[in-house]
């Protein structure tokens, strides 16, 4: 093995084998050059049945070989062809077999990509110094919204496959365009311009979304101007741009990335058969629970109603206790008369026991003047019960439910008879009786203003 290969021939001009030269010229120019761009222009194009690739590169003075692994050439995108000019990354080596020069390549881009990818870097590491990447920025997506905007072109298959995932997961959701170039030197201002309008209308989420194609192609989503118009949006953004391997500057700054734009569709639209299950489920429980609490307050309500005195009740206790007082005045008015009765004939028996004639006479006119008061006592006595049996007939109507009754207010009774104090103890349809002061109506419930409207959101 060759310790060093740059050790200089010996003085005693120390002679060589060819294959000890070329392995030694193989490991000097792989050392010196390990990590090269190369430019140039592809001729002699080779593409065996082993999978590797083998070229020409060439300017207008000179070429090298080229030899582009399988493993490697697995990773190149753009269709290798002659005349095409593109910028190769890889070692310089030798076949030792044949002493031929080459680079032994590891990516193949375009001309110009390398400049960009530059630039893509620098932007990046920009960027992210400045915070525009970090997570506590990102913004979390709604979860059931109703109103997205799409930045995209109007034309081609992207704006359809976002608009079929959606009509397929989440019908009711409402979607709209926001027309944009993306591609293309207006490309940059456009988006600009359409992120700042779709920001202020008001959208639950935004979608950026653009088709794959080269870095070319896409590099108006790593301008610096879209990147600042994406962290400066306050609605939540999802960014889709190009295939799954395709990565952007503004993939960073958005609070989402999506590896295609139908995935970012999918993000956002909730599945409506998950949402009816969930909604179903919530439903039963719903059920379940106003079911629970009517039971706990039919208890109560039955209780309330076992300790609450019917008026009617009432009524007929003020009834007994009227008779009785009627029956203590006849019997007070009755003793009254009885003593009256026994006082007349005891002052007889001391008249016919006293009989003379002057004391008889004084007598009789005293008897007949007591005779003349005595109905005059009886019909005020009277007349001051009657008042007081009016006054209290008045006061025993006034606290009477057949009062209120009798001044317009009426009684809700239900089917077993029990008073109705509040719109929760009716139902729709229930048919009720409603006692007035006269008379009895038969009513139904048409309406208790319990029940919310609801209106379809798919209207």
């Amino acid at each position: 093995m060759i310790k060093d290969p740059f050790q200089r021939l010996g003085l005693d001009r120390e002679v060589l084998t060819v294959s000890q030269l070329n392995g030694r010229a193989r490991v000097l120019l792989e050392d010196v050059f390990a990590n090269i761009w190369v430019e140039g222009e592809i001729s002699n194009l080779a593409k065996p049945a082993s999978g590797h690739i083998y070229f020409t590169l060439k300017d207008s003075q000179a070429q090298v070989r080229c030899a582009l692994f399988r493993q490697n050439a697995a990773r190149v995108r753009q269709a290798l062809r002659d005349g095409l000019a593109v910028k190769v990354h890889g070692k310089v080596s030798l076949f030792e077999g044949r002493g031929d020069y080459q680079l032994i390549l590891d990516s193949v881009e375009p001309a110009g990509d390398g400049a960009l990818r530059l630039a893509f870097e620098a932007l990046k590491e920009k960027l992210s110094a400045e915070g525009l990447f970090a997570t506590e920025q990102k913004i979390p997506l709604p979860a059931h919204p109703q109103k997205i905007g799409i930045i995209s072109s109007p034309t081609g298959a992207v704006i359809r496959d976002i608009i079929s995932v959606f009509r397929r997961r989440a019908p009711h959701v409402q979607l709209t365009l926001i027309p944009t170039a993306v591609q293309g030197r207006e490309a940059t201002a456009q988006i600009v311009r359409a992120l700042e309008l779709a920001d202020a209308r008001g959208f639950d989420a935004l979608i950026l979304a653009r088709g794959g194609g080269s870095l070319e192609d896409l590099w108006c989503f790593n301008e610096e101007a879209v990147a600042r118009a994406v962290a400066a949006c306050q609605t939540p953004i999802v960014s889709a741009v190009g295939h799954e391997t395709d990565v952007s500057i503004s993939d960073f700054v958005a609070d989402v990335r999506a590896p295609t734009p139908s995935a970012a569709a999918e993000l956002l639209a909730p599945d409506s058969s998950d949402l009816q299950q969930r909604l179903n489920s919530l439903h039963r429980r719903l059920i379940l629970r106003i079911q629970d609490r009517l039971g706990r307050e039919r208890l109560r309500l039955e209780g309330v109603t076992r300790r609450l005195r019917h008026p009617g009740e009432r009524l007929r206790q003020q009834a007994q206790r009227l008779d009785d007082l009627d029956m203590r005045l006849r019997r007070a008015f009755e003793r009254q008369l009885n003593n009256r009765r026994e006082r007349l004939a005891r002052l007889d028996t001391r008249l016919a026991a006293q009989h003379p004639g002057r004391v008889l006479t004084l007598l009789r006119q005293r008897l007949d003047s007591l005779a003349e008061r005595l109905p005059r006592a009886i019909r005020e006595s009277l007349k001051e019960r009657r008042l007081q049996l009016q006054s209290q007939v008045q006061t025993l109507h006034a606290i009477s439910p057949l009062a209120t009754l009798g001044r317009g207010y009426s009684i809700l009774l239900d089917e077993r008879g029990q008073a109705i104090r509040s719109a929760g103890q009716t139902h729709l349809g229930q048919r009720l009786k409603a006692r007035l002061g006269e008379g009895e109506l038969d009513v139904r419930v048409e309406d208790n203003h319990l029940t919310p409207v609801t209106l379809s959101l798919l209207d």
